[in-house]
Parts: structure tokens; sequence; C-alpha cells
């Protein structure tokens, strides 16, 4: 019985049933890659959590870091500006493949989602260089 049924499936016949199935198995591959233009952890949160009315410019630098705008204003304080540009970019990839005898043939697929997002924050200061006003601007695209 033994010799019939090899007698009738040859070995690489066999080998070449094994390596279609194990090749028809595919893969998929994300990934997630921010780019962050800032130096500090600049963020909307950080802004409406940490700054205040009445703190010294030298408070501000030790949360915000340096501004990329240091300016006046029409009674020459200073206004300082934070100007912040980030992208974030997410990949999807897939491959999956069918292995013929005599040619191969595979598919491979994938996406690409970028995403681009602003903050800008605009501290004023007093004569005493204390924040006496501040605002910022969020966007995303």
């Amino acid at each position: 019985m033994k010799s019939q049924l090899l007698k009738m499936f040859c070995l690489p016949c066999v080998i070449a049933m094994w390596v279609l199935v194990l090749s028809g198995c595919g893969a998929a591959y994300h990934r997630n890659q921010a780019q962050d233009d800032g130096a500090k952890i600049l963020t909307v949160g950080t802004v409406q959590r940490e700054i205040r009315v009445g703190m010294t410019s030298a408070d501000v630098v030790a949360v915000l870091g340096s501004p990329n705008i240091v300016t006046t204003d029409e009674q020459r304080r200073e206004v300082w500006v934070y100007d912040k540009v980030s992208t974030e970019t997410a990949y999807s990839k897939s491959e999956g493949g069918v292995f013929l005898l005599i040619l191969g043939a595979s598919s491979i697929s994938g996406a690409r989602s970028t995403t681009q997002k602003t903050l800008t924050v605009i501290v004023k200061f007093d004569e005493q260089a204390k924040v006496r006003d501040f605002a910022y601007h969020s966007s995303k695209f």
C-alpha cells in the first residue's frame, strides 16, 4: 500500500505542493513615523496648562524653550512667537504571493497617509518682562 502511494505521488510533486501551500501566506506591515521640527515638546495642552499671565520670561523659556521670533509691539514691549510645524506619516504595506511551478507571482500593495500640523503661540510681555497676554492657533491638514 505504501509503495503504491509513493508511485502515485512523486517526491518533486509533494515538495511543489508544499511550496505552493506555504508561499500563499501573506504578511502585513504597518509603520507610523513622526517628524517633529520642535526642540521642546510644544503642544496646545502645554500652553493651556503651563503658561500664565504674570510669568517671567525665564519661566516661559523653561516651559516652551526659545522662541522662533522675537519682536516688539508699538510700545516697544517684547513679543515672542513660537511656530511649530510637524509632519506625521503613516505607512501600510501588505505582501502576498502564490508560487507557481514555472512562473512566480506575487502582489505588493500599500498606502501612505501624511498629516501636517501647525501650532503658533504668541506671548506678549510687559515692561517688567512678565507675560501680559498670550494666544495660540493650531491647525491640522
